[in-house]
């Protein structure tokens, strides 16, 4: 891989993308490579976001890497970095987006520490005014972090890589990330994402609050040597308060930042603006909005992992992706790792026994997924892993018929499953998971309404006109009595084409009533 980076480095510096001159690269990640560029007819600089060569090869990345592109060009805000253009010229897909020339969050807080009360309040402000405008469009970032929120010389302050969210493919549901880590990073991640639950505009929220929580202490709330660890603690423990680490930081900051840290998404914030609203009602002596930082002119688009994902994501993904692939024998490094996730657990209050681990790392090594002590620890574990065997595990131990709490976890491993079949192309495994789904009693109209919208993705891919009419006419029906969050929720499990007719039933209905 190394050598395809160089060689498309060199390829392209100097080089002429439609109307962008090329001139120096500034960054990497997994999926593409970050240049600055002149756009020639404007005479101004952007920075140029050009999927990898190798990758470019594959369908299903330029299919991702240009949904990342739809997902953030259509948000215009003074507080989000604006894309300009998606292209394709010569066989290079790219995508011109707004060079920002300061610094990003994290660099700030390397070289300067933790931030004055001031700078951090507007901070807040500016990404609060972002993910309101985002949370207008339906849309979900995912991967708030330092690195994704740009400071500007003039104190303007921008968040990138708003295309995290319709990376997904259609086909998915929006809480299923195949291996929730690669959909974040693991250091802001929030419960409900780590465990691969469902996501909505409050996960954002959390990752701002451990943002915020960095920004004013100087470090993360939850830290360790690797992010199963990190990940287990954003699930069982309660961060140190911040005052004991800031303790000049105004109180009702410091609440605010706890609010925002709360495990259930009922006790945070419930939206952006209900966050917005919050923070303009804090008064500071002397505090203005126009502020001007000291921020070092620089590269903020610079970053060494564009795509959202840091080395300890990586770490946590190659992990889980292993317990799909072909054996594999564990060097020292990863048995040590293992084994610190082991300990780390144990005082955390999960249990991830050796011998199931080893069952992730090496696949077919041993024979069961071990039992947990709580069918929310083996649901928490078998969502990491997210395989079938893994899956399936917690019903086999934690059987739905014993208590209501087992059924509401089965249902949960019905959800992944199915998505988990749909995705591997199982279609007829997930078709009945879907219609089972589809047809519960009682009062879980999200889980109907998720069940409909499987049966229609999968109608609409056999060719099926008539079903997927069908389904949607009865998602019509139910889609109407969610809520806002849950609707749109529902409405993005949809494959793109069949969002939009789903849209013009509900408008229909809409206009009969």
């Amino acid at each position: 891989m190394a050598s395809n980076d160089a060689n498309l480095n060199l390829s392209l510096a100097g080089r002429q993308l439609g109307d962008y001159r090329i001139l120096r690269r500034l960054g990497r990640g997994g999926m593409s490579v970050v240049y600055l560029a002149e756009q020639m007819s404007l005479k101004r600089r952007v920075a140029i976001k050009v999927l990898k060569s190798d990758l470019a090869e594959d369908e299903s990345y330029v299919r991702r890497f240009h949904k990342e592109a739809q997902a953030a060009a259509g948000l215009v805000h003074a507080n989000i970095v604006q894309i300009h253009e998606v292209g394709q010229t010569d066989g290079v897909h790219f995508i011109a987006q707004e060079y920002v020339h300061g610094q990003n969050l994290r660099q700030y807080l390397q070289s300067q520490g933790a931030v004055g009360i001031q700078m951090g309040l507007s901070v807040l402000r500016q990404v609060a005014a972002a993910l309101d405008k985002a949370g207008q469009s339906g849309i979900i970032h995912r991967d708030i972090k330092p690195e994704n929120i740009m400071l500007s010389p003039t104190g303007e302050v921008k968040v990138a890589d708003f295309g995290l969210a319709r990376v997904v493919d259609s086909r998915d549901s929006m809480d299923a990330t195949q291996v929730g880590m690669t959909m974040g990073t693991p250091l802001y991640m929030s419960p409900e994402q780590a465990e691969g639950g469902r996501i909505d505009p409050r996960s954002d929220l959390y990752s701002l609050g451990v943002t915020a929580y960095h920004m004013f202490s100087g470090r993360t709330p939850f830290e360790g040597d690797n992010a199963l660890s990190i990940v287990v603690q954003h699930l069982k423990k309660e961060p140190e308060h911040i005052l004991e680490l800031r303790s000049d930081l105004p109180s009702d900051i410091a609440a605010l930042i706890h609010q925002l840290l709360s495990k259930k998404p009922d006790n945070r914030c419930q939206s952006a603006a209900e966050l917005l609203d919050q923070l303009r009602g804090i008064d500071i002596d002397g505090f203005d909005d126009h502020w001007v930082p000291n921020i070092e002119i620089g590269d903020a688009s610079l970053s060494e992992n564009p795509d959202g994902r840091m080395e300890i994501t990586q770490q946590l993904s190659t992990l889980m992706k292993s317990a799909q692939g072909p054996p594999k024998v564990l060097n020292g490094r990863w048995v040590a790792a293992i084994l610190l996730m082991f300990a780390i657990g144990a005082i955390f209050g999960t249990a991830f026994a050796p011998s199931s681990m080893l069952d992730v790392a090496d696949a077919g090594v041993a024979s069961e997924i071990e039992m947990k002590a709580s069918v929310e620890e083996q649901f928490t574990f078998a969502a990491l892993i997210n395989t079938e065997k893994a899956l399936l595990s917690v019903k086999r131990y934690f059987p739905p018929s014993e208590s209501p709490t087992n059924q509401e976890f089965a249902l949960k491993v019905d959800r992944r499953l199915a998505t988990l079949y749909q995705q591997q192309d199982q279609l007829e495994k997930a078709d009945r998971i879907y219609t089972r789904l589809s047809k519960l009693d009682g009062s879980d109209i999200e889980l109907r309404a998720f069940g409909l919208c499987g049966q229609a993705n999968i109608a609409q891919v056999r060719g099926e006109t008539d079903e997927v009419a069908s389904h949607l006419s009865k998602l019509g029906a139910l889609v109407g009595q969610l809520e806002p969050t849950a609707q749109s929720l529902a409405i993005q499990t949809l494959k793109t084409e069949l969002r939009d007719r789903l849209n013009t039933i509900l408008t229909t209905l809409s206009t009969d009533q």
